[in-house]
């Protein structure tokens, strides 16, 4: 397996604060690599890095053996790095299936720009494709409601499917479970299992241990801007350092 992503020696300060020290991660193709770590370690801030909303002061980020640093989000995004944020960012006054045609039809015009003055329920092709994955975030029966009016949880999944009709070559997910009931999750676990499948790699932040250690193939730990251990699920279970940083007792209970 090759690596999609390399980040190599990235490092990313505020003032005095060292958000981001020496950071080297390798994300393997068609693979799932889960980071985690206690708030304030550095976790959304090099995600940021790597779509182009923060510029490392120093340090690489090769995607396809391309280097992103410089580039605008929305030529990575183009590039085919797509990220679902931490907090959902929808389009509140259109409905679910007008949200999830936007990034599609932006993606196929080549340079998303959104034309306003578009018709969108003649889009029919884009359309049945917006309808398929809703209903693969479970949403599908929303698809006419607008999006400010659903739940928290609901506009997660509204944004992955946002994140997922554009079939990205690799997808940053930041906390995508967050404000979901177990159930939910639990579903949103089985999608990000069955897309990867399909060879889409993805990259996890994510708080809920039965996420991570359901999904990931690789785990990275991160804390106070460095990363500590990087391995299997079984390996951070079992690093002391980690449980000692981190996971303390939730590692036992999975």
């Amino acid at each position: 397996m090759s690596n999609i992503l390399e980040i190599s020696n990235v490092n990313k300060t505020f003032g005095g604060l060292h958000a981001l020290s020496e950071i080297n991660l390798k994300i393997e193709e068609g693979k799932i690599h889960a980071i985690i770590g206690p708030n304030g370690a550095g976790k959304s801030t090099l995600l940021n890095c790597c779509i182009g909303r923060l510029i490392p002061d120093t340090g690489s980020v090769m995607f396809n053996g391309h280097d992103m640093i410089g580039m605008e989000p929305y030529d990575i995004n183009h590039a085919g790095m797509v990220r679902v944020f931490q907090t959902p960012e929808i389009f509140p006054d259109l409905t679910l299936l007008e949200n999830t045609m936007i990034p599609a039809l932006a993606k196929r015009d080549g340079t998303f720009k959104f034309n306003p003055f578009a018709v969108l329920s003649k889009e029919n092709e884009i359309r049945d494709h917006a309808m398929s994955v809703l209903a693969d975030v479970g949403l599908d029966r929303f698809a006419d409601q607008h999006a400010g009016s659903i739940s928290r949880g609901d506009k997660r999944r509204l944004e992955l499917a946002m994140g997922l009709i554009q079939e990205p070559a690799l997808l940053l997910l930041d906390e995508p479970t967050a404000g979901m009931a177990r159930h939910d999750t639990n579903r949103t676990i089985d999608l990000l299992k069955k897309i990867k499948e399909r060879g889409m790699t993805k990259i996890i932040i994510e708080h809920d241990m039965h996420v991570v250690f359901s999904l990931a193939d690789t785990i990275s730990v991160l804390a106070q801007g460095r990363i500590i251990a990087t391995g299997t699920p079984d390996e951070i279970k079992n690093n002391p350092k980690v449980k000692e940083a981190y996971l303390g007792e939730e590692a036992e209970d999975e």
